[in-house]
């Protein structure tokens, strides 16, 4: 708002032409703009107005803040650090097989192979003992008849070397029934040895997987404390942040309005007297608008 736009503004007042809403509209949007601008130079220029007394107060409570929020930047940038580590350490965790499990996982591979050859072996036993005894059976009954018929018919020399011959037999193969009898307690025995290494193995396995569990879960819970951490350290640095703006937004505004009449706030302006202008026809532009609004 310049002094001929307010002029023509109360020309048209004068016909009963008001804006109210409009002005006042103006007046806030140009309020918003100058509050940037005061802020913006304070921080431009905070550093140079230790000599004015009248800042005195903010110029140092400034020095406080901004060591302040170093040091609770440090801490955020050295808990972030700490925090990567975490999710590293937790990720190599779950993602790789320790060379104690590959061990383990290949002695574990070994013996099954182991057990499956055994247990193979354990059913061929099995099929020729049972081979063995059908054909112990089938001889048996054999010499019952070759018996019943040497004794109603005689003892002939055939009848005697055929009962000579299946008797030899029966006893080869009760002897033979008796080797894979044992033959097959022994592969059970060693297919139950087999079984316990297997548990011993799979014990060793979880306790493995177990101790990885506890570590990871350290790991979890040190991402759950660091990211609480840096909540709280972000939410101070913000309020850091808040308190500051507002110390230059003071700054700002004392050393615009006082840049024509204190040589002390012109020489710390002096770098940005153009904004300075800019910052003092908004304000006469504001108090305008207010005026024409019916405030002033």
């Amino acid at each position: 708002m310049t002094s001929t736009r307010y002029l023509v503004a109360r020309f048209a007042q004068a016909f009963g032409y008001f804006r109210r809403a409009q002005r006042m509209a103006d007046a806030a949007s140009e309020m918003h703009l100058l509050r940037e601008a005061e802020a913006y130079l304070g921080l431009a220029i905070w550093e140079k107005v230790e000599g004015i007394e009248a800042l005195s107060v903010e110029y140092w409570n400034l020095r406080k803040l901004i060591k302040e929020r170093e040091a609770v930047r440090a801490k955020l940038t050295a808990c972030q650090q700490r925090l990567d580590r975490a999710h590293e350490e937790r990720s190599a965790l779950l993602n790789s097989i320790p060379e104690v499990n590959q061990e383990l996982l290949a002695e574990r591979t070994a013996l099954l192979s182991e057990l499956e050859h055994l247990a193979h072996q354990r059913d061929t036993i099995v099929a020729d003992a049972r081979e063995v005894r059908r054909a112990y059976v089938g001889l048996k009954m054999k010499l019952e008849v070759l018996t019943k018929e040497s004794a109603a018919a005689g003892a002939s020399p055939n009848h005697i070397e055929q009962l000579t011959q299946v008797k030899k037999r029966l006893n080869e193969l009760k002897h033979r029934f008796a080797e894979l009898k044992t033959e097959r307690i022994r592969v059970g025995e060693a297919i139950e040895q087999g079984d316990i290494k297997v548990d011993l193995v799979d014990e060793k396995l979880k306790e493995k997987r177990q101790d990885r569990r506890i570590h990871a879960s350290e790991a979890f819970q040190i991402i759950g404390e660091g990211n609480k951490e840096i909540s709280i350290l972000k939410a101070e640095s913000g309020l850091l942040d808040t308190r500051m703006r507002q110390l230059y937004a003071e700054i700002g505004r004392y050393v615009s309005r006082n840049a024509n009449q204190d040589p002390a706030c012109a020489a710390a302006a002096a770098s940005h007297h153009g904004l300075v202008d800019v910052m003092r026809a908004m304000r006469r532009s504001i108090a305008l608008n207010h005026k024409l609004a019916g405030n002033a």
